[in-house]
């Protein structure tokens, strides 16, 4: 087999991904206009995930947040209990 239908072969699936990936977003775009998007910090994994970020939110800024404040329970204060 030649290198280059072996490099071929290896960058179609990655090609692919990008294809759907643009398209999929494209209709997005069409259908809801401009997104706004950013860092969301999810408190019950303490993981955080690029996501839509609705014009009214904040993103999540990682320098005002320590993630593993958040993962014991003992530690929240009564600010994050409210906001629950």
């Amino acid at each position: 087999m030649d290198a280059q239908v072996i490099a071929f072969l290896i960058l179609l699936p990655i090609t692919l991904v990008f294809v759907y990936a643009g398209i999929h977003e494209f209709r997005r775009y069409k259908s809801e206009g401009k997104a706004n998007y950013g860092l969301v910090f999810d408190e019950e994994s303490g993981t955080t995930h690029v996501s839509g970020i609705a014009e009214d939110e904040d993103p999540f800024d990682p320098e005002d947040f320590d993630p593993n404040d958040y993962n014991d329970p003992e530690i929240k204060t009564d600010t994050d209990e409210r906001k629950s």
